[in-house]
């Protein structure tokens, strides 16, 4: 059977995707067989060891993000060249130089941070980005968290801006980045050792705070729990907290919150 789409990545999962799909059927280019084909893949598909999830664009706007600690390069690899084949992007998580080393091979563009310990594939012809995303480190210690939650929230089209090592042991050095801090739409305050900085900029800004615990610090942090529990209890409104280290959650969660502040704009332009 030939492909319902010569030469072109119509394998997206998107609305667009579905509409032509759908458009084809109805204009007899494609027989009903072939657009089942194509429709195969909803609602995922089935390789045993994972059932990759290629709908989850269409319903969330994001397709699936692969977490590649505890998995081998091969399963990485098979993994990422599924997603490639129906995506425009791909974001794999907590992954060394070597898995990056092998995913070149097969997905030429794609980027590694090693900071991050992060590897993104981006071929949206999306313009522009949003701005509005500041994300703020307690320590030079706590940046490869941050720079997790800044490459998620830049794939998912966002600008961000990073201020790092601006904690409450030098509070001056906060205080410096305060007219910055007030104009963001959203915050990530990523900290270890006793986790208190997203509460100090929750009572200086309007902005909602999204806190990011680290395991960075001594024993009595416990491996991040200590800066847990001080942002759960943190006296100052306006503070959402993600687990400990999960950078990735973080730089979801600011850029959904980013893109319905820049559609509302949008909205009121109009």
């Amino acid at each position: 059977m030939e492909p319902a789409f010569e030469n072109e990545r119509a394998n997206e999962v998107t609305k667009k995707w579905l509409e032509q799909i759908l458009k084809k059927v109805r204009e007899g280019q494609i027989s009903i067989d072939q657009a089942i084909d194509e429709l195969s893949v909803l609602p995922y598909e089935d390789l045993n060891y994972v059932k990759i999830d290629h709908h989850r664009s269409l319903r969330t706007g994001f397709p699936e993000v692969i977490f590649g600690r505890g998995k081998t390069v091969d399963q990485i690899v098979t993994i990422a060249e599924k997603i490639a084949s129906r995506s425009d992007k791909i974001l794999i998580t907590r992954v060394s130089s070597e898995v990056f080393s092998t995913i070149q091979k097969i997905l030429p563009d794609a980027v590694y941070n090693p900071l991050a310990g992060t590897i993104t594939v981006n071929r949206s012809k999306e313009k522009g980005l949003n701005e509005g995303i500041v994300v703020v480190t307690g320590g030079t210690a706590d940046i490869p968290v941050a720079e997790e939650a800044a490459v998620t929230a830049e794939l998912m089209g966002n600008r961000v801006e990073k201020l790092f090592d601006v904690g409450i042991a030098g509070l001056h050095r906060l205080l410096d980045k305060l007219e910055r801090l007030r104009e963001a739409n959203v915050i990530i305050a990523v900290a270890g050792m006793e986790g208190a900085l997203a509460g100090v900029i929750s009572g200086l800004v309007r902005s909602p705070i999204i806190a990011v615990p680290t395991s960075t610090g001594y024993g009595a942090s416990f491996n991040g729990l200590a800066p847990l529990l001080t942002m759960l209890n943190s006296c100052a409104p306006g503070v959402a907290v993600v687990n400990i280290d999960n950078g990735f959650g973080a730089g979801y969660l600011a850029g959904l919150i980013n893109s319905k502040i820049q559609n509302n704009k949008s909205d009121i332009r109009k």
